[in-house]
């Protein structure tokens, strides 16, 4: 079962590489493509944390609280989040280029997104096979979007299709990581009331990086209209999966 649950969270997992197929055709317009990427890559992390990260964060720390306790360590693991964020941030290069920058931040806000899903589906499959391979699906739905995310910004900054695939590659094997994790130390170990906390974390990083980094960037090319469009559809694409 060791195995089989393994796999199933290391495919869920490099389906963020089907992200990558945008790279590799010739795109008329980099404005376009640019602000296209960075509002749909707005779009699905804003989603992800308020219809996923946050209500299983609050749902998981009620395991051991009551709902208002667990809303309000929720709310503070959230800040955690989004002041670490700004930490990692400062921490950047500055004179790096900005596209670089959000690529990269996605990356890192993405590799601790999955973790958890890998630990997650690990421990699904094992106790409910059936119901692994659901949550499984849904995570690889939802990681080819996150695909995007990395590999557009670092291949227009970078010019470069290997580092493109190469960055997006080390996010989706975060997540057999996670399964690797789990299985190896943390079945026994790992609560609820913890995953809760991470959950809360992960999504604070999140909302600063959509909010912060993404929607400005996109902002900067002066096209509106594509903005408001590729950031709902990311959205919406998000919210399909997510009821799979």
């Amino acid at each position: 079962m060791f195995s089989f649950a393994f796999v199933l969270s290391s495919l869920a997992g490099l389906s963020t590489l089907l992200g990558c197929i945008f790279i590799f055709f010739p795109i008329k317009n980099k404005d376009n493509m640019i602000v296209f990427a960075l509002s749909f890559a707005s779009g699905v992390m804003l989603t992800v944390s308020i219809i996923d990260l946050i209500p299983s964060s609050i749902h998981s720390i009620q395991s051991t609280f009551y709902l208002i306790p667990s809303i309000l360590i929720g709310c503070i693991s959230i800040v955690i989040g989004i002041l670490l964020s700004i930490f990692i941030d400062e921490k950047l290069p500055k004179h790096q280029d900005s596209l670089k920058r959000v690529g990269l931040f996605s990356m890192v806000a993405i590799i601790l997104h999955n973790i958890p899903e890998g630990i997650a589906t690990y421990l699904t499959t094992n106790h409910n096979t059936r119901l692994g391979i659901t949550l499984a699906i849904a995570i690889a739905l939802h990681n080819i979007p996150e695909g995007i995310t990395i590999s557009i910004p670092i291949y227009f900054s970078t010019k470069s299709r290997f580092k493109a695939f190469f960055y997006t590659l080390l996010s989706g094997l975060s997540e057999p990581l996670g399964a690797l994790l789990a299985g190896l130390f943390l079945q026994n170990i790992m609560t609820d009331t913890i995953m809760g906390i991470l959950y809360g974390i992960i999504a604070g990083i999140m909302i600063h990086i959509s909010i912060y980094e993404l929607l400005p960037n996109a902002y900067h090319h002066h096209k509106p209209r594509r903005l408001f469009t590729a950031f709902l559809l990311g959205a919406s694409i998000m919210l399909f999966s997510h009821g799979i």
